[in-house]
């Protein structure tokens, strides 16, 4: 055993040895061709530049372009006179490149050519999306069942020394994501390391932290397979990859911001079976859903869904499209981004030089029935979906405003007519998502203190009484198993509100543009407002009273408003 060692010693340093020959051979050989002499065993190489001289000419050759300075570029090379190493630099020069070239020890090559194997590990499909390997994705879909899980295998790969580790180190980020259902990854750099959470129904959860030096890497292998700029750092880039499971594709938007300590990414993953809710799945009580389907019937007028960022809005106006889709009705969207393909349908998407208003005008063209604006964002807009409702389409949007009243004084300031909205307006919905309690390990708990006095004034003058469920002292409390992951919650629903036009309402927006007032007129209409919607779903066990106060204040006085 002791002699094993001292051989494997040994063995070691002659390895030491027989490098550094090499490298002093290299830094001599530099001096005599003229040319300057780099290491580049320790320095991250630039596959943009690599990129640039194809894998098997490199080889045959025995070149690396390893480094881009806009038309600068640096170039090692083994045998500088060769006759084919000097046709290389000669197409790169042909190209508009200013070539620097370097002397390098073979070890160096073979460091800068490791790097081709990144490149070949993401292809480009026809659409311009850059796909990346996914069997170990398939296979770890049914081995990560818990953040423990992820994490586990991150920091299992990370200390190891395979050469594909960061290639399987995002393998394994993704799987996670997919396998508990995120909707984000964010990996955020602190000043001693950086941290990685998912977003899981809606909720950051923090997962691990690793180095610098891993993220670095790991980073520089999302730019690639997002189509982005590696060597830029000190702006904000977006770009997108797609992973394709079980014959399904999930796109994959990635956001890279410049940080205090290194660049912050975002990866968005959008799973087009979240998108596939049908009406029935969204969360409306029977009443609502009697009043939606009415409405998105009706061959004009506009549709608004209001709620901050990330409150389902999207989701929603997607089911109401499917809904309506037929045959002899043509569907436009305007959208920023496409998020979600709907085959039928046709989909634009903004840009820096096509705007919402612009899509809007051109799409009114093309003699639609139903369009979805993806924001009404100005008054441009605004007037242009007004106008198009007053003539005969049925126009759904969505609006920043925090409940289904703030609908109306909104559209006012943006200079809107007070006295066209019972005209245009059809329905004003607002909406939020709260995590679903998970139905294998929920608990029961009795409704006391603060949260008996919140449920009492809820239920206090709610519309539909005999609705509501017998036992009104007990609620469900999460708990957390290996079906959820161990969080307590499974899936979001919604919790929503709406009002409608009729004559009194149409009455009240023209004489008032106060919410207060907005919502006593609507009191006729027994619709729930969104904390009493959350408070019945509290008590059916689908949610908890945690979940809804996240989310909605349900302390303000409903029955004074109503």
């Amino acid at each position: 055993m002791t002699t094993q060692f001292h051989d494997q010693k040994s063995d070691e340093r002659i390895e030491q040895l027989r490098r550094r020959e090499e490298e002093e051979l290299a830094k001599m050989l530099a001096g005599k061709y003229g040319v300057e002499y780099t290491d580049l065993t320790s320095k991250s190489i630039d596959t943009d530049a690599l990129q640039l001289v194809p894998e098997q000419e490199a080889h045959d050759s025995e070149v690396a372009a390893f480094r881009k300075i806009g038309k600068r570029l640096f170039v090692a090379m083994r045998a500088p006179e060769r006759a084919n190493s000097l046709q290389t630099i000669a197409n790169l020069e042909r190209l508009g490149y200013q070539v620097r070239r370097f002397m390098v020890s073979q070890a160096s090559l073979l460091h800068a050519w490791d790097r081709y194997r990144d490149l070949s590990m993401a292809t480009e499909t026809e659409a311009g999306v850059l796909t990346i390997s996914n069997d170990a994705i398939q296979k770890m879909l049914s081995e990560l069942k818990s953040v423990k899980d992820v994490s586990d295998h991150v920091h299992e790969n990370i200390g190891s020394k395979d050469t594909h580790r960061i290639s399987r180190v995002l393998e394994i980020i993704m799987a996670g994501a997919l396998s508990l259902g995120a909707s984000d990854v964010h990996l955020e750099p602190e000043e001693a390391y950086v941290r990685m959470r998912y977003r899981l129904d809606g909720v950051l959860n923090e997962l691990l932290t690793f180095d610098h030096t891993t993220y670095g890497m790991i980073a520089s292998r999302i730019k690639l397979l997002s189509g982005l700029k590696l060597n830029i750092k000190n702006a904000a880039q977006d770009g997108r990859f797609s992973i394709v499971v079980n014959q399904k594709e999930i796109e994959i938007r990635t956001s890279i911001l410049p940080g205090n300590y290194a660049e912050t990414v975002v990866m968005r993953v959008l799973d087009p079976t979240t998108i596939g809710l049908s009406l029935e799945k969204l969360g409306f009580d029977k009443y609502l859903m009697e009043i939606f389907l009415k409405e998105i019937e009706r061959p004009n007028g506009m549709i608004l869904n209001t709620g901050p960022t990330g409150s389902g809005k999207t989701t929603t106006l997607y089911a109401f499209l499917r809904a309506v889709h037929k045959p002899g009705v043509k569907i436009v969207t305007i959208e920023d981004p496409i998020e979600y393909h709907l085959p039928g349908i046709v989909q634009t998407q903004v840009s820096k030089n096509y705007s919402f208003a612009q899509g809007l005008r051109s799409t009114l063209r093309q003699d639609p029935d139903i369009i979805m604006v993806g924001e009404i964002r100005d008054g441009e807009v605004a007037s242009t979906a007004v106008h198009a409702a007053l003539t005969g389409h049925l126009v759904f949007s969505t609006l920043h405003t925090n409940n289904a009243a703030g609908t109306f004084p909104r559209l006012i300031d943006m200079g809107i007519q007070a006295e066209i909205l019972g005209s245009s307006v059809n329905i004003a919905m607002a909406q939020r998502l709260v995590r679903r309690l998970c139905e294998h390990c929920r608990e029961t708990a009795p409704i006391e203190g603060k949260n008996k006095e919140n449920v009492e004034r809820m239920l206090k003058n709610i519309p539909h009484p005999e609705d509501l469920p017998e036992n009104r002292t007990m609620m469900w409390v999460p708990k957390g198993c290996e079906r959820c992951g161990g969080i307590g919650y499974k899936g979001r629903i919604g919790i929503v509100e709406a009002i409608f036009m009729d004559e009194e309402m149409e009455k009240t927006v023209r004489a008032t543009s106060s919410e207060r007032e907005i919502w006593r007129a609507s009191a006729r209409q027994q619709i729930r407002r969104m904390p009493q919607d959350g408070i019945v779903k509290v008590l059916r066990g689908i949610t908890s009273i945690d979940e809804v106060e996240r989310t909605v204040n349900i302390e303000e006085e409903i029955g004074g408003d109503a």
